[in-house]
């Protein structure tokens, strides 16, 4: 023991940490146990809060343990003061806050976030509310805070200052300790993916899922994900946000009337031409890298004979492009209708978290049972932590497939045909009430792995792309074939759409051809065998698949209801590629770039681009949604009214 006495300090530091967030998960379980305790496994957010408050706590200890390890005790003495206000400072701001815990989650239904931090550059109305409002709540703070500081510093010396120990010792130890403390940061060593804020969802309940984190972490994320929330305005030029809604609003074929609410200014009514007494299901199955190039019937490579076979059973949209080239873009435009702006896609960003519009917290809000069901890991980039803070009741991912008899278990989780078996034998469950849910496939996905014995190999070497999309094609069509089988098929809309292209590549500022993906919809009420020619963005998918289901709905989403476009009108993609923005209508393209003045080019076809004279005002339509999707999201008026 005595060897280790060096450490006392980072030990004290755990110590005290630990007991500050534990007593207060503690004391908002008490709070809110009737709400908590209708959870199943309510008590998982004890073990998960343990794992995350280590998490957090070692990222803070690798400054004070490297220096402690590595300095000799002559130098210590010299900055012990250092290790006492540097502890102290993060337990009190960790103190302040849990304490400050308890009265923004009555207000927002969830800990501290990056609504937390806004309020900071408002302190003169936040001081006012907080007085007038939580008055109590701030004089018990104020004691608290107070008292722990007074003994805090009274034994300052006794629980910080560093103790002499034999320096070749700690050399020694120091491998030891730097890899306990890269363990507590990460908190695994098998997983491929660090432990995150969505590992620690294990319920429906978003504010159950929260009590399991602690809420320095929780606005630390917040602070992190603003380095990603581009300033749309220093980019690509400046416009005010009427003018940059009016623009957007020109191009949603929406009448005036039709608009609901100025306070959330593209929300609107959708009228159905037939209404339902039972309106029909809602399934996405949204595929991972499917571009237009390995779709037959898109006159790409002969690798989807499933998929090109169901084409003449519903209505494909043979002139689709996606919004971006990553799989959280994707999500964001099939799932939410949302434009795509310099920022990371919302999936990540704080501000969306909760209260953001998405199809499931649409249909959920129509009687729908909403659920998320996929192959991999729900934590990734962020999906299961977004999914489960904006209207997805159900998630299933690879912990659930543990006890199936499954195909194919592969690096990014159990195979598409699994997925498939998972899905259909969930949606026959669901017969009570419509059902919205979003499956997104994994196996055409890099390092390209499948089972054995399923397709005919279109390359020779089994493990290459096409192979695997054409492992991904047979899939589509082992879910179809499960699907007609059953009882819920007749009732249901079904939506199989790209997130994007595989690798995006090209010698244009953005190379449009890599945008191009598949879409096709079937269901009881959609036209069969046609083709849809007119250019179309991945946004106008949603409005478009919710024109089918037979009801009115009301919502947010830019995109258009490619249905109700008139045949003259042009049709419109909407293309981000790194900070370059593509604004096509028909074949005029302006391309935005960062500090620069925008380009208009003349499409010859997918691939060559001819400059030609900017319009000013395509230019101002381009800018104005970049400028739109900012607003938006900085002032969380995209959602339903009501919405929280």
């Amino acid at each position: 023991m005595k060897k280790i006495i060096y450490l006392k300090p980072l030990l004290n530091f755990f110590f005290l940490g630990l007991l500050i967030t534990t007593i207060s998960r503690f004391v908002l379980f008490i709070i809110y146990k009737d709400r908590v305790v209708q959870t199943a496994d309510y008590w998982m957010i004890f073990p998960i809060g343990l794992r995350m408050d280590l998490i957090l706590l070692s990222y803070i200890s690798f400054l004070p343990a490297l220096l402690l390890s590595v300095l000799p005790h002559y130098y210590l003495e010299k900055i012990k003061k250092f290790f006492a206000w540097y502890f102290l400072s993060f337990l009190f701001l960790l103190l302040f806050m849990e304490l400050a815990s308890h009265d923004f989650i009555n207000e927002y239904d969830t800990r501290p976030n990056k609504l937390f931090i806004d309020y900071l550059i408002y302190p003169k109305e936040v001081l006012g509310t907080l007085f007038k409002s939580y008055l109590s709540s701030m004089i018990f703070s104020f004691i608290l805070i107070a008292a722990a500081l007074y003994i805090s510093v009274k034994n300052a010396r006794f629980l910080f200052y560093p103790k002499y120990s034999d320096y070749k010792t700690k050399l020694i130890l120091f491998p030891l300790v730097a890899f306990l403390l890269f363990f507590g940061a990460r908190s695994s060593l098998v997983s491929k993916r660090p432990f995150n804020a969505s590992n620690a969802i294990f319920s429906t309940d978003q504010l159950t899922n929260n009590l399991g984190l602690n809420s320095l972490y929780t606005v630390g994320y917040a602070l992190y994900s603003i380095k990603n929330e581009g300033n749309a305005e220093k980019m690509y030029g400046k416009m005010d946000s009427q003018e940059a809604l009016a623009r957007v609003k020109k191009y949603m074929n929406v009448a005036a009337g039709d608009f609901l609410d100025p306070e959330l200014p593209l929300f609107h009514i959708q009228r159905a031409d037939t209404i339902l007494e039972r309106p029909y299901n809602v399934v996405i199955f949204l595929q991972e890298s499917l571009g237009a190039e390995y779709v037959g019937s898109l006159g790409g490579l002969p690798l989807t004979p499933e998929f090109d076979k169901l084409t003449k059973e519903g209505l494909l949209f043979t002139n689709l492009y996606a919004t971006g080239t990553r799989s959280v873009r994707g999500i964001e435009a099939v799932v939410t209708g949302f434009l795509p702006s310099p920022s990371e896609s919302v999936v990540k960003l704080s501000n969306s978290q909760t209260g953001f519009y998405t199809l499931a917290q649409n249909l959920k809000e129509y009687g729908y049972d909403t659920s998320f069901i996929y192959g991999g890991m729900a934590n990734f980039d962020n999906m299961a932590a977004f999914f489960n803070g904006n209207g997805f009741k159900t998630i299933i991912d690879e912990a659930n497939y543990k006890d199936d008899k499954t195909a194919f278990k592969g690096t990014w989780g159990y195979s598409d045909e699994d997925l498939a078996v998972k899905a259909n034998a969930y949606f026959k469950s669901k017969a009570e009430k419509p059902f919205f849910s979003l499956m997104f496939s994994t196996s055409n996905h890099e390092p390209f792995e499948f089972p054995d014995g399923r397709i005919k190999l279109y390359d020779k070497n089994k493990n290459t792309v096409n192979n695997a999309m054409k492992y991904a094609d047979f899939s589509i069509g082992k879910f179809f074939e499960m699907a007609k089988k059953e009882a819920y098929y007749k009732n249901t809309i079904f939506l199989v759409i790209a997130d994007h292209n595989t690798r995006t590549y090209g010698k244009n500022l953005v190379p449009i051809n890599k945008f191009h993906i598949p879409a096709l919809l079937i269901g009881p009420n959609v036209p069969k065998g046609i083709d849809y020619a007119k250019l179309c963005s991945q946004i106008d998918i949603a409005p478009t698949v919710l024109s089918f289901i037979g009801m009115d709905v009301k919502n947010p989403m830019p995109g258009r209801n490619l249905m109700k476009l008139p045949e003259r009108t042009p049709g419109r993609a909407i293309m981000q590629f790194h900070n370059n923005n593509a604004f096509r209508v028909g074949n005029d393209v302006v391309i935005l770039q960062p500090n620069k003045e925008p380009l208009q080019f003349k499409m010859q076809n997918d691939t060559v681009l001819l400059p030609t004279k900017l319009n000013p005002e395509m230019a101002k339509d381009a800018l104005g949604h970049i400028t739109a999707a900012s607003y938006l999201y900085q002032k969380r008026k995209y959602k339903m009214k009501g919405q929280k």
